[in-house]
């Protein structure tokens, strides 16, 4: 991966800027010399840390190497994040000295409570928050659901991203407890189960096998599954990736779809389950067929419809009457990792970015989980691992 190098630059500038202002600041405010050296050091500490993460290969690197890069990364930003929002702050108490006033003290006062309150929330999320497992209770109802399946409960999980957690299984193990714990009927994964390679999913399958539902476990891929994000030797490696993919979830027990549908059946009545693979939104690879997986999709037979992305469901099964297709379930969002009173910034890149929605007819509903695991940084800023229970519901 080329990283853009002219806003890298401006971007580290700014934060020398940064520096400079907090140093001075300190130095000019502070009877003691302590903050200000502090400051300075810890600058050229973390300058120093962000060298050396330009310095490690972005794609072509062990797991480890990989989420050595992703932690330091983070911890600069955790650092950065809340001296940016001090000055801007401090910046805007200056104003009055534009017209020969005194600074308001209480407005820096502020900026600098705000921005200690920012860093720790920030490490809360990277050191407990990202662990607080919450479980959603969500009834759906459906219309023309067959009677035996009114009541019939679905755990849906997703996103778990195992290579985060390097050869740690603690948090998987305490996750699928949490699952059993419910006794669901049937248990989803809707896709991205690792970063980028197949074997980060080793030291997790004697965990997730421990999964238990009444009707099995079925998957998706998502698109961190296929090995798109790694450099491979040659045009089989990424496939012999893939071809593990498929054995080791069939090793959890696990049924992985691929582009089909299996029918559930309870006393008499069935339900169609459909597993796509892959479809979004660009730069996304599209690897998946709903139509290869369930070519009638207008007939009457109730489905659910597992899809990794959202954006499927917005751009080709809500608002289409032809489309009968009264539920699906996806990931892929994370809430990107930050979510604060209802809120996430992932609703500037996803409108069904978390939570359960509906088209404008009511006739298909889409409910998105925000994942259990982290990718690109390893904290939860809110937006804790989500285990969801749904509830299916006759509607009458």
């Amino acid at each position: 991966m080329r990283l853009p190098l002219i806003p890298l630059f401006v971007c580290l500038l700014l934060n020398i800027f940064v520096d400079v202002y907090i140093y001075r600041a300190l130095k000019h405010r502070c009877r003691s010399l302590l903050p200000s050296r502090i400051q300075l050091w810890s600058a050229v500490v973390l300058f120093a840390l962000i060298l050396a993460v330009f310095c490690f290969p972005k794609r072509n690197c062990t797991n480890g190497m990989l989420m050595s890069v992703m932690w330091m990364l983070y911890t600069y930003i955790a650092f950065y994040i809340p001296k940016y929002l001090f000055v801007i702050i401090d910046l805007i108490a200056k104003i009055p000295c534009l017209f020969k006033r005194h600074r308001l003290k209480w407005m820096s006062i502020t900026g600098a409570v705000l921005s200690v309150v920012t860093f720790v929330a920030l490490w809360w999320g990277a050191l407990v928050n990202r662990f607080n497992i919450d479980v959603n209770f969500v009834d759906i109802k459906i219309p023309g659901l067959p009677e035996a399946f009114d009541g019939y409960r679905i755990v849906q999980f997703s996103d778990m991203h195992v290579g985060t957690f390097g050869n740690d299984t603690s948090f998987v193990s305490t996750f699928v407890d949490r699952i059993n714990a419910l006794h669901p009927d049937l248990i989803v994964f809707t896709g991205d189960i690792v970063n980028s390679k197949t074997t980060e999913l080793t030291p997790f399958v004697a965990p997730f096998s421990r999964l238990n539902a009444q009707d099995g476990v079925y998957s998706i891929l998502g698109n961190h599954d296929y090995g798109d994000y790694s450099e491979w030797p040659s045009s089989e490696a990424k496939k012999d990736n893939m071809e593990l993919m498929k054995k080791l979830q069939a090793d959890m027990g696990w049924h992985l779809l691929l582009n089909e549908t299996v029918m559930l059946r309870q006393d008499g009545d069935s339900l169609a389950l459909i597993g796509v693979e892959n479809i979004g939104d660009p730069p996304f690879k599209v690897y998946g067929s709903l139509n290869k997986a369930y070519p009638q999709l207008s007939d009457s037979v109730s489905k659910i419809l597992l899809t990794h992305n959202p954006a499927h469901w917005v751009d080709s099964i809500s608002d289409r009457p032809d489309m009968r297709v009264p539920l699906s379930l996806s990931g892929h969002t994370h809430a990107m990792q930050i979510e604060m009173l209802g809120w996430s910034p992932a609703k500037y890149r996803y409108p069904t970015w978390g939570g359960l929605y509906n088209d404008s007819d009511k006739q298909h509903q889409l409910y998105v989980n925000i994942g259990g695991g982290t990718v690109g940084f390893p904290a939860r800023v809110g937006a804790t691992p989500e285990i969801t229970l749904i509830t299916l519901k006759k509607l009458k």
